[in-house]
């Protein structure tokens, strides 16, 4: 089987509250200092049921992440997992997309890579939680897509996934080719060894721009936008306390009760 996995470098989710900064002019997150970026939990667990495949039945596990600043020990974890390649996309033109427009050039990056069975993408980046990308990669593709995904399996040339569902799961079998987000239901996601490290740094790693996939500029990163962005902010919780005494409890229970009664909650 040949699969793809698309991974995405984020800000670590455990970022203490407190060093979480965001700027609200630019509608930016400002990288916690001395808070490394890591692979989205998501998407490792994308790498996972690549890897589980490859393990039953063989076959090859490529990467895709993009981005302008990746950092080569989180973007290559998947490599120090088990999987055989990492192509990076890099380009000022990828950069400010929203959903619509990075599934375009994801979708261009691997229609050059050219041979797959299966893709595979997270259920949704653990930064924005929009969980669009997959499937619209899937459009652009023109090829069935499979989401929430808590096992997958081959047998017989046909793909079969069980899907997460609000009351258990459903069973699906698809033929390939065929795109599918996985869910945290999968299961952890192995962890890598040090032979796995020492060998990610000898596996290829191809970067590719804009150019190189030929991919319409005005259909990428910020140009390519189909939704806009009005407002980012840190939500502020406010909370009121009020003490309601008496001479007696049957006095403070009489005045809480007129209390409630007054904000409508009784």
């Amino acid at each position: 089987m040949d699969m793809i996995v698309c991974c995405k470098q984020i800000p670590d989710p455990e970022t203490p509250p407190a060093s979480f900064k965001i700027d609200p002019a630019a509608n930016k997150v400002v990288p916690a200092p001395g808070v490394a970026p890591v692979i989205s939990p998501f998407d490792e667990q994308a790498v996972e049921a690549a890897l589980r495949i490859k393990d039953a039945k063989g076959g090859t596990v490529r990467v895709i992440t993009m981005g302008k600043e990746l950092v080569p020990d989180v973007v290559k974890k998947p490599l120090s997992m088990g999987a055989d390649e990492l192509f990076q996309l890099v380009d000022d033109a990828f950069e400010g997309g929203d959903s619509a427009s990075i599934a375009y050039t994801l979708a261009a990056a691997i229609k050059k890579i050219g041979k797959y069975d299966i893709i595979f993408c997270g259920r949704q980046a653990a930064d924005w939680d929009v969980g669009q990308v997959g499937e619209a990669i899937a459009e652009f593709l023109a090829i069935p897509s499979v989401t929430l995904a808590k096992k997958v399996e081959v047998a017989d040339g046909k793909v079969r996934v069980e899907r997460v569902v609000p009351d258990g799961y459903e069973v699906i079998e698809v033929t390939p080719p065929v795109l599918i987000t996985v869910s945290n239901e999968l299961g952890e996601p192995r962890y890598a060894t040090m032979k796995g490290i020492m060998m990610a740094k000898r596996k290829p790693v191809t970067t590719w721009a804009a150019k190189d996939l030929g991919v319409d500029t005005s259909k990428a990163g910020a140009a390519g936008r189909r939704t806009k962005l009005l407002r980012l902010f840190i939500p502020v919780r406010e909370t009121k306390c009020e003490i309601v005494t008496g001479e007696n409890i049957e006095e403070a229970a009489a005045k809480l009760a007129q209390r409630l009664r007054e904000a409508k909650v009784i």
